[in-house]
C-alpha cells in the first residue's frame, strides 16, 4: 500500500452504465474503498470487483466525508461518488470543506482528484429536447442548509433575468410547499404557458418524462428524484419536444441557403444593434446631439427631470414605446420595464408658472377617489395636485410627486420592477379610509398596480416596484396599518359599535403591534369582539377574543368555510385583560415553532391536543341532511 493516499471523487452522471465517462470507470477500478450514499452504491455495484464499500443513508453526508478523509490519510485511495457530476450540489465541496477544517495543503496532504459526470441539468435536458440552449441556471429548492428566503430570491433573480432553469430537489414528503411558491414567484414573471419539462430518474428504470407548462405543472407528480426545467420567454413546444432558440434568427435565416450577410459582415456591430457596442455608439450619437439642444432647454420646468426620471434618459416614452432619444434600430425584447411613475407627463403648450393649488372639499375628494380608481389610478392636471396636496402634511405637491416617482425607479435598462404585495387598512377596528388616503393608494397603485377590497376591510395593493421599503414607509406614515399577505397571522375586529364600546382597542391594537403579520405554517386570524354579542364572528376564526364583562373569552380552532365548518371551542372565560394578550401570544408561538407547513390551525390544535394547558374536544358531528333537491 501507498505511504500517501488519494480521494477520487467521482461523478457517474444519471445512472445508466452508458453515460459513465472512461475516467470514472478507471477511477472506480483504481480505489480500494467506495463510500457513498446507500442507492448510488446500488447504482454502481455491477462496476466493483470486491473493494471495500462503506455506505450510509441520507443527512450522513458529512460522515461519508469525514470517513473518506480518514481512509485516505491511512494511505487508501478513496472513491467518494455522487450521481450527476460530482460537483454540482454533489460530495465535491463537502470534502474540501472537511479538508480545509484539518488544515489540508495540497502540496503536503492526501491527493485530491474531481471527475466529472454529467450532471441532471443536461441528461434531462436530452430526454426534452434542447431546452437549455441559452442562458440557464440550476436551484435547489431545498431548505435543508439553505434559508429559504436565499432560494426565492434566487428563484425570483432567475425569474426576473429570463434564465431557463432547472429545479433540483423540488418536492419531498415533507418539504412540499417551496414548489408552490416557486410556481408563484415565477407566475409574475413569466407566462402560464411557458414550457416546462419533469424528468423522473432521468436513464434508469423507472424513468418518466412529461412535458407540461407552468400553469398545470403542478398537476403532475413531482419528488426528490425529479428534475424541472422551465423554459424561458422563447421556448417553444415543437413535437413532444422542448426548444429554446439560441438567437440565430436575429442574424441568419434558416429556410434558405443564401445568408443576407456575408460571412465577413456576420460580426460587425452594424449587424449586431442588440449588442453592447451598438449601444455604446447609439448613446455616444444621442449624447453629442443632446449637446446642441441643451441651451433651449432651460425654461423647463424643475420639477420635469424628476417626473421623467430614468425613462427619459433611457430614450423610453410611455407604456416602455421607443421614445424620441433612442434611434429606431431597437431591437425585440430590448425595452426597459417603465413604471406609471416615472413616466413622462405630457408637455401642453408652453410651461406654466406654478400656481397656487386650491384645497377641494371631502366630497370632491372622495368623487375624485374614485374617478382616480376607475382611470386606474391616474389624474392630471390640477386633479393630481390636490390629491397630492390633501394625503400630505404640508409638503408641496410637485416635492411630493417626484418623491412618489421615486419610490418606483427602474435601476437598470431592461430589469422588470417585481410585484409586491401588501395588505393596507387604517386601523384594527377603524374601517373607515379618507379621502386623503384613499388617493395615496391609487397614486400608489397608478397605471400599473391593482387594488382589492377583501371582506375582512382590508385593501390589498399589488404594485410593480424596486423600493417595497420606501412605499410601505410612505403607507405607514399616512396612518395605514400594513402588513404582509401569504401565511401569516392577520389580526382584525370588530369596530366595537362605531367606536362607542371601545374598552377592547388597546388589546386589538397590541395584538397587531406584537403578532400580526408573523409568517406562520398557514394564514390564521386571530378575531376580536368588543362585547358579549360577538356580532363580527370572532367564534367561527382560528383564534376568537370575546370581550365581556370586563374580562375576555377564548377561542381556539374554528373552521369557517367547507361542508364540514364549525366554530371555535371555547376554552377560557373571563381571562384579565393583563394576561390575554401573553395567552395569545404564547399560542401564536407554540403553532409557529411545531405547526407542520400548510397545516391550519384547527387541525394543528386536534394533532398536538393541548396548546398552552387548553384541551382539544372534537366538534360534535353535524347531521346530514338529504336536500329536496338532490345535491
Amino acid at each position: 500500500m501507498q505511504s500517501q493516499g488519494k480521494l477520487l471523487i467521482i461523478g457517474f452522471g444519471p445512472g445508466a452504465m452508458e453515460h459513465i465517462t472512461t475516467r470514472a470507470l478507471e477511477a472506480l477500478r483504481e480505489s480500494e474503498v467506495i463510500i457513498g450514499y446507500n442507492t448510488y452504491v446500488d447504482l454502481i455495484r455491477p462496476l466493483l470487483d470486491g473493494q471495500e464499500i462503506v455506505r450510509t443513508g441520507m443527512t450522513e453526508e458529512v460522515s461519508r466525508a469525514q470517513e473518506a478523509v480518514r481512509q485516505a490519510e491511512m494511505g487508501k485511495i478513496v472513491a467518494v461518488i455522487s450521481s450527476g457530476d460530482a460537483g454540482v450540489y454533489g460530495m465535491a465541496g463537502l470534502v474540501y470543506e472537511v479538508l480545509m477544517e484539518q488544515g489540508w495543503k495540497p502540496e503536503t496532504g492526501v491527493g485530491v482528484e474531481v471527475i466529472p459526470g454529467v450532471s441532471a441539468i443536461q441528461s434531462c435536458a436530452s430526454l426534452l429536447g434542447a431546452p437549455v440552449m441559452h442562458d440557464a441556471c440550476t436551484i435547489s429548492l431545498s431548505d435543508h442548509l439553505t434559508p429559504w428566503e436565499t432560494i426565492i430570491r434566487r428563484v425570483e433573480a432567475a425569474a426576473s433575468a429570463d434564465f431557463v432553469i432547472a429545479l433540483y430537489n423540488p418536492r419531498s414528503g415533507r418539504r412540499t410547499r417551496q414548489i408552490v411558491e416557486t410556481q408563484e414567484m415565477l407566475l409574475r414573471y413569466r407566462s402560464p404557458q411557458t414550457p416546462v419539462g419533469l424528468v423522473k430518474s432521468a436513464y434508469r428504470e423507472r424513468q418518466d418524462v412529461v412535458m407540461t407548462t407552468l400553469e398545470d405543472m403542478l398537476n403532475h407528480d413531482i419528488g426528490m428524484l425529479t428534475t424541472v426545467i422551465i423554459g424561458n420567454s422563447s421556448t417553444m413546444m415543437y413535437e413532444g419536444l422542448m426548444v429554446t432558440p439560441r438567437g440565430y434568427q436575429r442574424k441568419y435565416t434558416l429556410n434558405t441557403v443564401e445568408q443576407p450577410l456575408r460571412p465577413h459582415e456576420r460580426l460587425r456591430t452594424e449587424a449586431e444593434p442588440w449588442s453592447l457596442g451598438a449601444m455604446e455608439a447609439r448613446s455616444a450619437a444621442s449624447n453629442g446631439a443632446a449637446g446642441t439642444v441643451r441651451d433651449t432647454q432651460t425654461a423647463q420646468p424643475a420639477a420635469e427631470p424628476a417626473l421623467r426620471g430614468a425613462s427619459a434618459s433611457m430614450g423610453i416614452g410611455p407604456q416602455g414605446q421607443q421614445g424620441a432619444g433612442m434611434p429606431a434600430a431597437q431591437p425585440a425584447g430590448g425595452s426597459t420595464a417603465v413604471l406609471a411613475a416615472e413616466r413622462p407627463a405630457a408637455v401642453e403648450g408652453a410651461p406654466r408658472a406654478a400656481l397656487p393649488v386650491p384645497h377641494a372639499g371631502a366630497a370632491e375628494l372622495a368623487a375624485e377617489a374614485l374617478t382616480r380608481l376607475a382611470a386606474g389610478g391616474k389624474l392630471a392636471g390640477e386633479a393630481a395636485s390636490r390629491w397630492l396636496d390633501a394625503a400630505g402634511s404640508g409638503v408641496p405637491a410637485g416635492t411630493q410627486a417626484a418623491g412618489a416617482a421615486a419610490v418606483r425607479t427602474a435601476p437598470e435598462p431592461g430589469r422588470k420592477a417585481p410585484l409586491f404585495e401588501i395588505g393596507v387598512s387604517p386601523g384594527v377596528g377603524n374601517k373607515k379610509f379618507t379621502a386623503a388616503q384613499m388617493a395615496l393608494l391609487a397614486q400608489c397603485a397608478s397605471e400599473e398596480g391593482e387594488l382589492e377590497y377583501t371582506p375582512e376591510h382590508q385593501i390589498i395593493l399589488r404594485v410593480p416596484t424596486f423600493e417595497p421599503d420606501q412605499l410601505v414607509e410612505e403607507l405607514r406614515a399616512a396612518n395605514f396599518i400594513v402588513v404582509p399577505i401569504g401565511d401569516v397571522i392577520k389580526v382584525k375586529a370588530c369596530d366595537f359599535c362605531n367606536m362607542e364600546k371601545d374598552d377592547a382597542v388597546p388589546m386589538a391594537n397590541h395584538l397587531q403591534a406584537v403578532i400580526g403579520g408573523l409568517s406562520a405554517p398557514k394564514e390564521t386570524s386571530v378575531a376580536l369582539n368588543g362585547c358579549g354579542m360577538a356580532c363580527y364572528g370572532a367564534v367561527l376564526e382560528d383564534i376568537g377574543i370575546v370581550y365581556r364583562k370586563g374580562g375576555y373569552d377564548l377561542f381556539l380552532g374554528g373552521k369557517k368555510f367547507g361542508r364540514n365548518a364549525h366554530p371555535a371551542q371555547p376554552v377560557a372565560e373571563g381571562i384579565p385583560g393583563d394576561q390575554i394578550g401573553g395567552i395569545v401570544e404564547r399560542i401564536v408561538a407554540e403553532y409557529k415553532e411545531k405547526g407542520h407547513p400548510n397545516e391550519r390551525f384547527h387541525k394543528f390544535f386536534k394533532r398536538v391536543g393541548v396548546i398552552q394547558g387548553f384541551r382539544h374536544v372534537d366538534a360534535p358531528v353535524t347531521v346530514e341532511v338529504n336536500p329536496v333537491c338532490g345535491d
